[in-house]
């Protein structure tokens, strides 16, 4: 499961610390700063052919629980939240109590949201990275995968698109650290690459909490198309 908070944490690409960049410790074994280092450095490829139908039907039910992915993440991530059917899967209305990228109080109301179910790692982001040479069932896994999605604030999730560490970290310094920790694990689970600009700026976040953890979970890394 995805860590929801952290200790504060105010680094980012253009913060300067005694051990910002490439310098300052590895980091111990399990942690995220540990796991930058085993992330393969590439230069961003062409977005040339990116779809997003190229990584399958959106909200796919891939863990055959017989909810989409969308609600399944609405209803872990929501408080009081309530059910518009008898199977308990489609979320009618929650609240965001802290959400991780404004750290605001945000209502959920189907139909007229102002939540978005993010993608840590976005898709386009990946498809530059690697995804263009994956099978339909690993795109169809990653963009399914709980381990990389988030429900956010809706306008502060658009201001993101498809940025990644280097470009793009939460307003909410608090959960900076975590955001990007889960890139990491998301990155280092389907063996996406990182550019070495964006390798420098998750060390530089991470050196500010080298005992960040590495989160784990999710689902498996190939998914059956046709669900």
């Amino acid at each position: 499961m995805l860590l929801l908070g952290s200790a504060g944490c105010g680094g980012g690409p253009s913060d300067k610390g005694a051990s910002g960049g490439q310098g300052g410790p590895a980091g111990k074994p399990g942690s995220a700063l540990a796991a930058v280092g085993e992330l393969t450095v590439k230069g961003r490829a062409p977005k040339t052919g990116y779809e997003r139908k190229a990584f399958g039907r959106a909200w796919a039910d891939t863990d055959a629980n017989g909810c989409g992915t969308r609600d399944d993440i609405l209803k872990r991530d929501l408080k009081e939240v309530k059910f518009t059917d008898a199977k308990s899967c489609k979320v009618g209305a929650g609240v965001l109590v802290n959400d991780p990228y404004t750290g605001g109080r945000v209502e959920y109301r189907r139909g007229a949201s102002k939540v978005d179910i993010d993608h840590l790692v976005a898709l386009s982001d990946a498809w530059q990275k690697g995804a263009q040479q994956w099978t339909p069932g690993k795109r169809l896994a990653f963009a399914n995968d709980p381990l990389n999605l988030l429900a956010a604030e809706a306008s502060a999730n658009r201001r993101k698109g498809d940025g990644d560490t280097a470009t793009w970290l939460p307003p909410n310094k608090a959960y900076r650290c975590a955001y990007v920790a889960s890139q990491v694990a998301v990155k280092k689970k389907y063996g996406v690459w990182v550019t070495a600009g964006e390798r420098d700026a998750m060390k530089t976040v991470l050196n500010g909490c080298p005992e960040q953890r590495l989160p784990g979970g999710g689902n498996p890394t190939e998914a059956k198309a046709g669900r």
